[in-house]
């Protein structure tokens, strides 16, 4: 084999594992479910005003500190359950007994995940809603923790732990999203 049909020969070599390297690249990246309009960092929410009506979605920055900021920011129990998936004691939560119209907002970022409009008393201890006051204001994750397979409810611009939803609720749902007080802070409508 001469000098020029091995240089060839590395070429298509090398230009083989780049071209491998660019599909496999663009493969993680499609089945990420990313795209080309997706600003890394960003989610969209829905907001909602002080009288509880929706006033839009927005794409804003995900809010991310630092455990030793979340540490300064929260309560000892608020931290222990929003940051690191706790659970508070069941009939101990502030916000069991609410019975005022208003809204439920994360306790770390202040974004509205509950309303008081789908709250209900489930006799299990926990503030208990049949649905989240927007689907694109909480996350829900298969949580297998605990032994058992249990679907996690999550705030999505700060990933706070809320709490977690089971399929035994109220019509019209037939959702139980289980929450923590501890994870919430309740405002009345204005």
């Amino acid at each position: 084999m001469s000098n020029s049909q091995k240089h060839r020969q590395g070429l298509s070599r090398r230009a083989f594992l780049i071209n491998s390297a660019g599909a496999c690249g663009a493969f993680v990246f499609w089945s990420s479910g990313l795209s080309a309009t997706t600003t890394p960092g960003m989610v969209a929410i829905i907001q909602f005003g002080a009288d509880g009506k929706k006033t839009g979605k927005v794409m804003v920055p995900k809010v991310v500190k630092s455990d030793a900021e979340w540490q300064k920011q929260l309560s000892e129990i608020s931290y222990e359950v929003s940051r690191k998936a706790g659970t508070e004691r069941p009939f101990t939560g502030e916000l069991l007994n609410v019975h005022d119209h208003g809204l439920f907002r994360c306790i770390c970022c202040d974004t509205a995940v509950f309303s008081s409009d789908t709250k209900f008393e489930s006799g299990t201890g926990w503030p208990s809603f049949w649905q989240p006051i927007a689907r694109e204001n909480v996350v829900e994750t298969t949580d297998r923790s605990l032994g058992m397979e249990r679907t996690e409810v999550s705030c999505r611009l700060c990933d706070a732990h809320l709490g977690h939803v089971f399929d035994d609720g109220p019509p019209p749902t037939g959702l139980r999203y289980c929450m923590n007080s501890v994870t919430m802070r309740f405002v009345k409508r204005a």
